[in-house]
C-alpha cells in the first residue's frame, strides 16, 4: 500500500520514487503463532502515519521492527535507500536515524531533565555549547526549559511525556516511533498533550509512525491511518484536513 504524499510530487505530478519507510512482504513469527503476516506499506518522507488497532492485531510488534529491536521472519524493510532489516539481518536501532517515545517513558531516574534529553546528542558526540543550545531549545518547545534540573520523579506523568518526547526529538532524526505514549495520562491531559504533539509534529515535518488502539488520537495526529487486524495492513485512510489533501489516480 503506498500513501501520496502531494507535497512531493515532482514537475510531471508524479509520487517520489524512494519513500521513507518502506515495508515489503514482512512476516514475524513468535514461535508457531504469526503476529505479522504479508505487510506492505510505502510512507512518504514527511508523512504522519498512525496504526490503529485492538490489542494483538501486530502493531507494536511492526513497530519495533522497524525500530530494530525485532527483526523480520521474512521480507525487508527500507529507510529511504537503506536496507535496515530482512529475515538473519537487523541494522542496530542505533544506526537508523531514530526517535522514539515508549507509553512508560523510559527516562532515566538517576538522570536530571537535560541530562535525559541530552542524552541522544552524547551518543552522537555532541558536547558543550551545541548540547546545551540544542537541549535547551528542543525544552523550550515542549515547554520545560524552566525544569532541566528536575528529575523524572519530581515530575507529573504530562510532564515526563514531554521529557521522552524531547529526547525523541532533540537530535533531529529521520524517523520518529511512538508507542501508545499518552495511554498512561488520564483523558483529559491524554487530549490536550495529543493536540500539542500534533502540532509540533507538523512543524518537524518528520516521518513519524505512532501506534494506538484510541481513533481520537490516530485522527487529532496522523495525515492518515493503516488499520491492522490479524496481523495485516487492512486498509489506509488518509484524513481529509488543510495541511494534507489526498492525491487521487
Amino acid at each position: 500500500m503506498f500513501i501520496p504524499d502531494p507535497a512531493a510530487l515532482d514537475a510531471r505530478g508524479c509520487a517520489p520514487s524512494l519513500p521513507a519507510i518502506a515495508v515489503h512482504q514482512v512476516c514475524h513469527y513468535f514461535g508457531a503463532n504469526r503476529v505479522l503476516n504479508n505487510v506492505n506499506v510505502d510512507v512518504p518522507k514527511g508523512t504522519i502515519i498512525a496504526l490503529l488497532g485492538p490489542s494483538g492485531c501486530g502493531k507494536s510488534t511492526l513497530l519495533k521492527l522497524l525500530a530494530g529491536l525485532l527483526h523480520p521472519s521474512s521480507g525487508e524493510i527500507r529507510f529511504g535507500e537503506t536496507r535496515v532489516a530482512a529475515a538473519r539481518f537487523s541494522l542496530p536501532p542505533e544506526k537508523r536515524s531514530l526517535g522514539m517515545a515508549f507509553q512508560d517513558y523510559a527516562l532515566w531516574p538517576h538522570m536530571s531533565v537535560f541530562q535525559n534529553v541530552a542524552f541522544p546528542l552524547q551518543m552522537r558526540g555532541v558536547r558543550g555549547t551545541e548540547q546545551r543550545d540544542r537541549v535547551m531549545t528542543t525544552l523550550e518547545r515542549v515547554g520545560l526549559a524552566n525544569f532541566s534540573t528536575r528529575r523524572p520523579a519530581e515530575l507529573s506523568g504530562g510532564q515526563q511525556q514531554r521529557v521522552a518526547l524531547a529526547r525523541a526529538i532533540v537530535a533531529e532524526p529521520d524517523i520518529l516511533l511512538f508507542d501508545e505514549p499518552l495511554s498512561n495520562l488520564d483523558r483529559d491531559l491524554r487530549e490536550s498533550l495529543c493536540e500539542e504533539m500534533a502540532t509540533l509534529l507538523r512543524q518537524l515535518g518528520t516521518t513519524a509512525v505512532y501506534v494506538t488502539h484510541d481513533p481520537h488520537e490516530a485522527h487529532a495526529l496522523a495525515h492518515c491511518i493503516a488499520r491492522m487486524e490479524n496481523g495485516s495492513i487492512t486498509r489506509i485512510d488518509p484524513i481529509e484536513s488543510s495541511r494534507f489533501v489526498p492525491f487521487v489516480v
